[in-house]
């Protein structure tokens, strides 16, 4: 069944389209008799407007996007519900996309967003360096900030956490407690976090001057499952090279480490120290508690729409900002035994 019309309405109602127009926009300046007509009118017609459309010819759209690495991430669901609180507030509408790490997969997303004229787009790029569809969404007017990331471009705002702190802050906690054998897994590398968390924990490891390096196991992506697939690469390494301890590009990928050691009978921490990234939820809810490098995910939410709404709302002239925030150790039992 056809969705009745504006048109549709009118001649129902025995007015103007002008009329409609008005009682849907300007209620108060049509007479009250002529005004319950049409809203008569509509409700036995069943019309409903189409607001976006109304937004697109007024040139101003109420929808505002963010697109995310893994929308199954609690990390990302923490940044999204900080962003919608603030777009709410605005009146506006956060929609998400999930690029699932995949480029394509991102381009796509955007390029259906260019096409609906969004008020502004929110993005963990997948990858790093010039992205032709971003500069796009900027040269059509649509602002666009980078979140957990940092920007490095004068046309762009960016909110992000110093990642190469994160990794030293892990990096010097496990060299504290001892431990001289220390992988780093996470990935893929192509994401900027990853590679920034491995080099400054690379970083603190050259520091000190400790005669070891830091063994990698790569994983394709940064869930669960990838991180109990880089634990049993780690098990394979004979007795007198395998690590004593782990730092994780994030939670996910420690919580599987801890899973696939933990099955296999090694005990965290004192076969093997455990530190994630994000210091999402369920660290410190593990059966045994992840020590993690803290990010403010609801405030990365926040400040990245607020940096997305002063664009979108300012005059030809805007300066542009880079807000970078420092990240936190946290200390749990996985890689301290002493605590409980």
């Amino acid at each position: 069944m056809a969705t009745a019309g504006i048109k549709e309405v009118a001649r129902r109602a025995g007015v103007s389209l002008g009329t409609v127009s008005n009682v849907l926009n300007r209620p108060n300046s049509v007479a009250p008799a002529t005004r319950q007509r049409v809203l008569d009118a509509i409700a036995e017609l069943g019309y409903v407007r189409n607001d976006s459309a109304r937004q697109l010819r007024a040139g101003q759209s109420r929808t505002v996007a963010i697109v995310v690495l893994d929308v199954a991430n609690p990390f990302f669901t923490d940044v999204v519900h900080g962003a919608e609180q603030v777009i709410e507030e605005a009146g506006a509408m956060l929609i998400v996309c999930n690029s699932g790490e995949d480029s394509a997969r991102e381009r796509r997303h955007l390029e259906l967003l260019e096409e609906q004229r969004v008020r502004g787009v929110l993005i963990t790029p997948v990858a790093h360096g010039v992205q032709p569809n971003l500069e796009r969404l900027h040269n059509r007017g649509i602002p666009v900030v980078l979140v957990d990331r940092g920007s490095g471009q004068a046309s762009r705002c960016s909110v992000a956490v110093d990642d190469l702190l994160g990794g030293r802050l892990a990096m010097e906690h496990l060299l504290d407690q001892g431990h001289r054998r220390i992988a780093y897994a996470g990935g893929p590398f192509s994401i900027p976090q990853v590679a920034d968390r491995h080099a400054g924990a690379a970083a603190a490891l050259t520091e000190r001057a400790v005669a070891t390096e830091l063994h990698v196991a790569s994983t394709g992506s940064l869930t669960v499952a990838a991180g109990r697939r880089a634990a049993e690469e780690l098990l394979t390494l004979p007795a007198g090279h395998r690590p004593t301890a782990v730092i994780c590009a994030n939670d996910l990928i420690a919580l599987g480490v801890l899973q696939q050691l933990t099955e296999r009978g090694l005990r965290v921490p004192d076969d093997v120290a455990i530190v994630g990234y994000d210091d999402i939820e369920f660290a410190g809810a593990a059966a045994v508690p992840l020590s993690s490098v803290r990010q403010p995910r609801e405030q990365l939410g926040r400040t990245a729409a607020l940096l997305l709404l002063e664009e979108a709302e300012a005059d030809l002239v805007h300066r542009h900002r880079h807000v970078v925030f420092q990240p936190e150790l946290v200390v749990r039992r996985s890689s301290d035994h002493h605590r409980g």
